[in-house]
């Protein structure tokens, strides 16, 4: 049993890397730049019914559609390989990095957004702000008394981890049950979950449970907040989301198209981008919309990019650059934002003009410290974790064989001093026979 162990562990540490979807990998990163773009417009906007770039929160869906497509895509075919604890590890080395460093860009940022949008700045307690990014670090919600922004939010140096809070426990989930159970069962919790989205998306509340959602009502908004509304809201988020995407890649369905990657980004860039269709008075239409772009239209993506055999170089180049780049971008944008609220506060009557120059200089910036993070941190760290966690056992291996080679040429060497031996006494017993019938003959004669 031991051996069997072994040789799982041995054989996951040679697991090389799937073809890639270049074309979902770029839309990772239409969304991202999308999610900056909403941010960016959320803070001159009078609350969501108003702003601009009106959908970008439906980035998070898709984010997690796409997770469940490419967990089944690269997992579900090599448990007969790994074990639970590799595919952590692998999990861990992939996202976890960058949630320490959008926790430590934070940690930078936090002072500069001081204002009364964030009241809890002026007054934080020492103890309190390296028990939040001790906290943030490790992925645990931050409890209330450590609220040190004001805004509620379980990581407060960083708002955006929230979801990879949820992306964690997806990612156990299925290492633990979904994994192991047969498309007709993920087909069915794919319908089910379904019905928690419409639930909150046109706000039956069948549970009682969405408490002061005010403007928020008919939309997906929410999920950043430990309290049982929010927390229903994060699961509503992503359990259809991850199950449409999960059963799209196990049932393997394709949509083939020419110019793929340029169709899915412009669908993805309307249903992102679209503004309330009706005013306040018919805000259900706002839920009925959002229902059919996560229920309907992202699947559709899905399948489409799953069906890209896109073969220009440069925009396989682009799709590349872009996925590499969104994560980095994602995780890492909010502290800018923080002191973009902070801006705002202070300079409420300043020209357009003013604020234009402040947003695009923070984008750029943005830009920047993602890129920098990617060459700089992220790639090197994640190169050193995989080749001392899962590079080592494979060395191991190799000094195991070669052990094995060295024992397996001593036990010959020692069976052929023995065969030796045993003939050097047969030799000898042979001339001794025949000293002895010498010696009987001499003396009879």
């Amino acid at each position: 049993m031991k051996d069997e162990k072994k040789e799982k562990n041995n054989d996951n540490m040679n697991l090389k890397s799937k073809p890639r979807f270049e074309g979902l990998d770029g839309l990772r990163g239409v969304a991202a730049i999308t999610v900056v773009i909403f941010h960016i417009f959320e803070i001159f906007s009078e609350n969501p019914a108003h702003q601009i770039v009106n959908h970008g929160y439906l980035a998070v869906d898709f984010f997690y559609a796409l997770s469940g497509f490419v967990i089944s895509y690269a997992y579900d075919d090599r448990w007969n390989k790994m074990s639970l604890w590799d595919f952590y590890k692998r999990r861990l080395i992939r996202l976890h990095p960058l949630v320490i460093a959008g926790t430590f860009v934070g940690v930078c940022y936090y002072f500069l957004g001081e204002s009364d949008v964030s009241p809890n700045i002026e007054n934080v307690k020492p103890y309190a702000f390296f028990v939040t990014i001790l906290l943030n670090i490790l992925m645990i919600p931050t409890p209330k008394n450590f609220d040190i922004r004001g805004w509620g939010t379980t990581n407060a140096f960083d708002d955006t981890t929230w979801t990879l809070t949820y992306e964690y426990l997806i990612n156990i989930l299925y290492s633990l049950i979904i994994r192991r159970l047969n498309t007709i069962i993920i087909a069915i919790f794919t319908f089910l979950s379904a019905f928690l989205t419409i639930n909150l998306t046109l706000d039956f509340d069948i549970l009682n449970v969405f408490v002061n959602r005010d403007s928020r009502r008919y939309t997906v908004i929410g999920g950043w907040e430990i309290s049982i509304c929010e927390v229903n809201i994060a699961f509503a988020r992503l359990l259809y989301p991850f199950f449409s995407g999960y059963l799209i890649s196990r049932l393997k369905l394709k949509i083939q198209l020419p110019f793929s990657f340029i169709i899915c980004s412009i669908i993805l860039s309307i249903a992102l981008c679209c503004p309330r269709l009706t005013d306040e008075s018919k805000w259900y239409t706002n839920g009925i919309y959002e229902t059919i772009v996560i229920i309907i239209i992202f699947p559709i993506i899905l399948m489409i990019g799953a069906g890209d055999k896109e073969q220009n170089e440069q925009i396989i180049k682009i799709c590349k650059f872009l996925g590499d780049f969104s994560y980095p971008l994602y995780i890492t944008h909010i502290p800018l934002i923080y002191c973009l609220y902070a801006w705002r506060f202070f300079h409420k009557d300043d020209q357009k003009f003013n604020a234009i120059s402040v947003c695009v200089g923070c984008f750029i910036i943005m830009i920047f410290n993602a890129y920098a993070l990617i060459k700089l941190y992220d790639e090197p760290v994640r190169k050193w974790l995989s080749e001392k966690y899962l590079v080592k056992k494979k060395k191991e291996k190799e000094n195991d064989n070669i052990k094995e080679d060295f024992s397996k040429n001593d036990v010959k060497e020692k069976f052929k001093i023995i065969d030796e031996s045993a003939n050097d006494i047969e030799d000898d017993s042979k001339s001794n026979k025949l000293l002895s019938e010498n010696n009987n003959n001499n003396n009879e004669s």
